[in-house]
């Protein structure tokens, strides 16, 4: 399992959001460079580095700041937060970003990001599915949760038979430190098996990923409030 410690960015800080609501908003840290170095220092081989202000905006917001990050810093990037133009990628794989996310366009013109994923590699792009469970079906949200798809996990993930990497979030679990959803990512495991899933949301103690099976684990608000120790976490993935 990959382990992938998250710095959320708004204005060039690191902060963390309940339950993506912009008006309940923590800040751990003011300068992304030493918190992501210091992922580095623990062992960690990637990142998980979201620009708020992008996601918010519905384009990079912080772009310079993620390519400073992508140059300065030795850790590979994974990075999300508004990409929506064929140009946007491109500059930040040029700075270094090993792999960009890709969410709500992923829904809205999944033509486009099959595009992209034929363009520049399975490996470069992952998709990000928020979904709410309705009935026990996984339904995708989209625009910062704020708006329903209408479409299961299931049907979106469908249309892309080239990706390798998909990002799932139960919105349910994301900030809350209750454990992650772990019925939701065995059925992913048993209905999309040649994808590279990441847990995201919920993963609270080194129990939640003793007991995930998924190929990665985005660790946030549990990073960042001293419950799991990032050297433990990477030394229990490699176990």
């Amino acid at each position: 399992m990959i382990i992938y410690p998250a710095a959320d960015l708004i204005g060039g800080n690191v902060v963390r959001l309940q339950q993506g609501r912009f008006d309940d908003v923590t800040t751990y840290s003011a300068s992304p460079v030493e918190a992501l170095r210091q992922f580095a220092a623990a062992g960690a081989e990637w990142a998980h580095v979201v620009d708020l202000d992008g996601a918010r905006a519905g384009r990079p917001v912080q772009a310079d700041l993620v390519c400073e990050l992508a140059r300065s810093v030795p850790l590979k990037l994974q990075v999300a937060g508004g990409y929506r133009e064929r140009g946007q990628l491109a500059r930040v794989f040029e700075a270094g970003v090993a792999r960009v996310v890709i969410g709500s366009l992923a829904v809205k013109l999944p033509e486009t990001v099959n595009a992209w994923i034929d363009e520049f590699g399975p490996d470069r792009i992952a998709l990000s599915l928020d979904v709410r469970l309705i009935e026990d079906v996984p339904m995708v949200a989209i625009s910062g949760w704020t708006e329903e798809s209408g479409q299961s996990l299931w049907d979106v993930a469908g249309r892309f038979p080239h990706a390798r990497n998909l990002l799932v979030t139960d919105i349910g679990r994301d900030g809350m430190l209750q454990g992650p959803n772990f019925d939701l990512y065995e059925q992913i495991a048993e209905r999309l098996p040649d994808v590279a899933v990441q847990a995201s949301g919920g993963v609270s103690t080194l129990a939640d990923l003793e007991r995930l099976r998924t190929d990665g684990a985005i660790i946030g608000k549990a990073l960042w409030e001293g419950r799991i120790a990032l050297g433990e976490a990477l030394g229990l993935a490699r176990a």
